[in-house]
């Protein structure tokens, strides 16, 4: 039976056409070999899994190659090259400096430096992981790094470049790595599959791709367990499946649902993702992301940021072109919002239900890609009062009533015809438009209470107004803050007891101010803002309420002497001082 090997070495480079996805860097290190222009020390910086360390191998294999091929492309074949892949090289040596960080291990490096090489022009130390280098390692490594005997490289591999000292960093070449593109990780996925004979979904490969977010070394892991799973046919359900991730197939279907107001199907779309065992949190996570994928996928010039397969481009863009973009842009922040709540609300499926409730409503049909109106409060000042018409009366030889100014005067009837009936007549007011309007029956049994009930109507629009402006004082804002701090979840103790050594203050008739000590506290207030505003709008009446924090400023303190230490400033000051206190014996205690 042939020794198993895991798909991250088998199919790790050898040269550097085999390296994937760092074309721009591989060029530049052939051309510094081609041309002879080599440094004494490089630095690889990147992610993990992107090849850092694969890349440091070849280019020390390459530099030390007897026959280089054509673009420094090391042979493969000479007794270098092949020293170095049984392991048994004498000039490149790599160090771990994740276990050999201390100062008595560069020391030792430093002694090997000294030797130089008996075949090959030059010896390459590679450094992987450098920056777990502790300070007093990094200084004595210093003065070797800056000026290394002639036949000495260094290759400096770390994923940390911030933790790496400006000294170090200036005496290195740099070279920044990049992640691994979703597409270039199923392209080579795939190379792989061909060459062990296992069947593959792209989809399957593009879910592989996205887990392992840029690294090679995490997409080829996940393959080989992937393989184990499936016994070497990898579909886009056992993927999903074996890595625990919710299928996309349950979003396209709730945006469908979203589409056609289908508010109880969505509700029992969730209940099915949960008895699967999935979070909560994790289905709006995703939802947020379906979201935005469908927002990038309307417009060609934003299409390539989507990093999936063909077939699941295809897709967004089928669904992204039935849905409004308006409809898009709420349901977008409906998710982020709940995202950002879901952690401290106490009701979590609650949270959820009421963000796919809330997706539902946006996209009932209210035109093509506008909102529906905004209703309004208006006052009562500014309604027209309702027009009356009038109402028949018999003849009479009595004379004339007096003509209301609201109905429009009308001829009196003549003796011996029958008396026409008035016409029913509008306000005074013309309206805008000249189109004939409908005449409107009223009955005067019911006028009285339709008088009421619109007088009580008003009365009740202006009492709405009241309440959601109501101006803010300190005893009421302090009322309404100790209230939210009441709602906060009982394992929230720590918490409550830090945001009750706050207290807001007015700022105006809507705003407060929030004074902090420091920034981490500000970040905590900010996390809850949304459930702050929520809960104080709801006690002070106002949804106009909002809260402004600022760092609370530091004063400096001023330094108290004793008497020995004023005694001290003084003769400092005036020489005098020292000789007039030694003639007189004077004392300070």
């Amino acid at each position: 039976m042939e020794e198993y090997m895991v798909s991250a070495l088998k199919y790790r480079p050898l040269n550097f056409d085999s390296v994937v996805g760092q074309r721009s860097l591989t060029t530049t290190l052939k051309n510094a070999i081609t041309s002879g222009k080599l440094a004494h020390a490089y630095l690889f910086c990147g992610p993990r899994g992107v090849g850092k360390t694969t890349c440091a191998r070849i280019f020390a294999k390459a530099i030390n190659c007897f026959d280089p091929q054509e673009g420094g492309e090391p042979c493969g074949k000479c007794e270098s090259c092949l020293s170095f892949e049984q392991q048994r090289s004498m000039n490149i040596h790599e160090l771990d400096a994740a276990s050999n960080n201390s100062v008595d291990d560069i020391r030792e490096l430093c002694k090997q430096v000294l030797i130089p090489p008996q075949t090959g022009r030059y010896k390459v130390f590679i450094i992987d992981e450098v920056h777990m280098l502790s300070a007093a390692a990094f200084n004595a490594f210093l003065k070797t790094l800056e000026e290394p005997p002639s036949y000495v490289i260094f290759i400096l591999a770390t994923t940390e470049k911030h933790k790496i000292l400006p000294t170090i960093l200036s005496r290195c070449q740099v070279y920044d790595f990049q992640r691994m593109t979703t597409q270039n990780t199923i392209d080579h996925l795939m190379y792989v599959a061909q060459k062990e004979g296992y069947t593959a979904e792209l989809e399957a490969l593009s879910l592989i791709a996205e887990k392992a977010d840029g690294g090679m070394r995490d997409a080829l892991s996940i393959f080989d367990q992937m393989v184990s799973f499936s016994a070497g046919n990898l579909t886009y359900d056992n993927v999903c499946k074996n890595l625990n991730v919710l299928s996309q197939e349950y979003y396209f279907q709730l945006v469908d649902y979203f589409l056609e107001s289908k508010v109880p199907e969505c509700l029992l779309l969730l209940n099915d993702v949960l008895q699967r065992g999935f979070d909560g949190g994790n289905f709006i996570a995703g939802l947020a992301t379906h979201m935005r994928n469908l927002l990038v996928s309307r417009d060609v010039v934003t299409l390539p940021l989507l990093e999936m397969s063909e077939r699941m481009r295809n897709r967004y863009q089928e669904q992204a072109q039935r849905c409004p973009i308006r409809f898009v842009y709420k349901v977008l922040k409906l998710a982020n919002d709940c995202d950002q709540a879901y952690r401290t609300s106490r009701n979590k499926r609650l949270q959820v239900e009421i963000c796919l409730i809330q997706s539902a409503v946006a996209a009932e049909p209210a035109g093509e890609d506008d909102p529906a109106p905004a209703k309004t409060l208006q006052p009562i000042a500014k309604k027209a009062a309702t027009a009356i018409p009038p109402v028949e009366k018999a003849p009479s030889a009595s004379p004339a009533a007096p003509i209301p100014p609201s109905v429009s005067p009308t001829p009196a009837p003549v003796a011996g015809t029958a008396p026409k009936p008035l016409a029913a007549t509008a306000s005074p007011i013309a309206p805008e438009s000249a189109a004939p309007k409908k005449l409107m029956k009223v009955s005067f049994k019911n006028f009285g209470a339709g008088k009421k009930t619109e007088e009580k109507k008003n009365e009740e629009e202006v009492k709405t107004v009241e309440y959601l402006k109501e101006p803010i004082n300190e005893e009421r804002l302090g009322l309404a803050w100790y209230a939210f701090i009441d709602s906060l979840p009982h394992d929230s103790v720590a918490l409550a007891q830090r945001l009750k050594g706050l207290q807001p203050i007015v700022k105006d008739d809507n705003t407060a101010l929030l004074i902090v000590s420091n920034q981490q506290v500000q970040q905590t207030v900010d996390n809850l803002m949304t459930q702050i505003l929520s809960t104080m709008r709801q006690e002070l009446k106002n949804y106009e309420f909002s809260i402004v924090t600022q760092l609370e400023e530091i004063r400096e303190v001023t330094k108290s002497y004793s008497a020995p230490e004023i005694l001290k400033i003084m003769k400092e000051q005036n020489a005098d001082v020292g000789e007039l206190v030694s003639r007189l014996q004077l004392s300070f205690d």
